[in-house]
């Protein structure tokens, strides 16, 4: 009695072949066609948990987490210096869909880095920048600029706004070599109006030869009040 079979129908070799291919769990090494190398944990073939990526053209490093084939969670970027070849760490902190996000520490050099917020790959936030020449900001950031409420601490430290990276609106300039103290409004880096005052003038270092004297102007406060007044019609205008 003749007997008929049936063959079960498969689907095509490529299918299988890219199912087997597919990454899942923790991979030794993998490269890629342009030399890019990567260890650690996938899942769905994409990059997923903990896992440390080499770029070859920049010779860059990232450790840390990832998600669905992006940097995202805590990592840390590095890279060659260009004159000794050794790694230096760049940039430590947290991540979001491939770009710092959160509360991270960037190094701009051997003296200079930023420790405060992240938000796309801009300084935005709270935070508190070191540059090389000893001057310390500490305050609101916002589209990588110095922006809202902060203080500048330099020889002289400045209390006040910021806008687009640059001294605005009211603040406090401390003359501390001269024992004095500005009290004023500021527009685009300039002081427009204010006043003056001693401030810790007997234990200054280099104290101006005779102390400010007594404002002989019937109302000053009417004067000063009048003059913020105007700038701040200005300032708003622009």
């Amino acid at each position: 009695m003749p007997i008929s079979k049936c063959l079960q129908k498969s689907g095509p070799l490529w299918k299988e072949w890219d199912r087997k291919a597919q990454k899942n769990g923790l991979r030794h090494q993998v490269y890629a066609v342009n030399g890019d190398h990567y260890v650690g944990e996938w899942k769905d073939n994409k990059k997923h948990g903990k896992g440390t990526q080499v770029w070859k053209k920049t010779g860059a490093i990232y450790e840390g987490d990832w998600k669905f084939g992006k940097r995202d969670g805590y990592g840390t970027l590095s890279l060659p210096d260009q004159e000794t070849g050794k790694y230096r760490r760049v940039y430590s902190g947290w991540w979001k869909g491939d770009k710092k996000s959160g509360y991270g520490i960037q190094f701009f050099g051997p003296k200079e880095y930023y420790e405060g917020d992240w938000c796309g790959n801009q300084r935005s936030g709270w935070g508190r920048m070191y540059y090389s020449n000893g001057d310390i900001y500490e305050g609101q950031w916002c589209n990588d600029k110095p922006d809202g409420e902060g203080m500048l601490r330099l020889k002289e430290p400045l209390r006040g706004s910021w806008k687009r990276g640059m001294k605005n609106g009211s603040g406090r300039f401390f003359h501390l070599d001269h024992g004095q103290l500005f009290e004023g409004f500021w527009v685009d880096d300039v002081a427009k109006c204010g006043t003056m005052i001693d401030f810790g003038r007997d234990v200054a270092p280099e104290p101006t030869q005779f102390p400010i004297p007594e404002v002989k102007i019937l109302d000053p406060d009417g004067v000063l009040e009048e003059a913020l007044a105007m700038f701040k019609k200005i300032k708003e205008g622009d």
